[in-house]
């Protein structure tokens, strides 16, 4: 894996760049079928999605800048020029807000929409992963497992010395530092597992007819996903005991979705979606 996919003189095309807007073009086209299922108009789907991209990168990157706050006031410049400073839980409480502030502007029923985006969420964030796999980042702890992958060109490289100091990992002392590791592929994982969210989702789209019930799932599952697959990451940021951050932010959106989904259903049948 090399984290650019082209280089023309000065000019780098990084894969991450382009499986990113390959991950909001996917979204978008699949929020903009639902929405016409759903009979709104399809032509906002791309406005919402400018602002869903908007929101994800700033979000995104605000969060790594607090969450490294030491590297960013030692080097503010590096740190904000970092290809690999985007935080997803940052990208996506950030675009969340920006799209519901939309939503709320132009009176469109927010939990309609949730719904459509549900699916769509799931689907971009797996092809965002591929990105994160082929650029080396957010790999997981050293395993002697078969499907474990090096990264030479990763960022940073998975070596004993990164994972000894940029994450903690207790490597074995008699390994040295230069040492390229075989590491878990936990961003595979995760495009293996948001891939099968995106198709029970898409499956239940028709049967669940509650507005916001769709959505609330998702945020249950995605949070569970993301509380499996940090058990395997390679980090530094474990203020919890053995827990990440990421980890506690998981539970908070299980927490969320478990108890949204039980104010949609206790609700009834009042305020169904629009059904073919």
């Amino acid at each position: 894996m090399h984290p650019d996919l082209i280089e023309i003189g000065g000019l780098r095309i990084a894969w991450f760049g382009v499986l990113m807007a390959l991950a909001f073009l996917a979204g978008g086209v699949v929020l903009t079928r639902e929405l016409r299922r759903k009979g709104e108009n399809s032509e906002a789907a791309w406005s919402l999605v400018g602002w869903a991209v908007l929101g994800g990168i700033l979000g995104a990157k605000l969060y790594y800048l607090l969450l490294n706050w030491p590297e960013t006031v030692a080097d503010p410049k590096a740190a904000l020029l970092s290809r690999a400073g985007l935080v997803w839980y940052g990208g996506f409480f950030a675009a969340v807000a920006l799209v519901l502030w939309r939503l709320h502007r132009e009176r469109r029923p927010m939990l309609l929409y949730a719904d459509a985006f549900a699916p769509a969420l799931a689907l971009a964030y797996g092809v965002g992963r591929l990105g994160c796999f082929i650029a080396g980042d957010d790999y997981g702890l050293p395993t002697n497992l078969p499907w474990g992958v090096a990264f030479p060109n990763g960022l940073p490289p998975s070596t004993a010395y990164n994972l000894r100091t940029q994450f903690g990992v207790a490597v074995d002392p008699s390994v040295p530092d230069s040492t390229l590791l075989a590491v878990h592929p936990t961003q595979l994982y995760e495009v293996a597992l948001t891939l099968l969210l995106f198709a029970v989702l898409w499956r239940l789209r028709h049967r669940w007819t509650q507005r916001g019930r769709l959505f609330f799932c998702y945020l249950s599952l995605a949070g569970i996903e993301r509380l499996i697959v940090e058990a395997f990451r390679a980090k530094d940021d474990r203020f919890f005991g053995s827990f990440t951050l990421a980890q506690v932010l998981s539970v908070a959106l299980i927490l969320v979705g478990v108890i949204g989904s039980s104010c949609v259903l206790r609700r009834g049948r009042g305020g169904t979606t629009a059904t073919p």
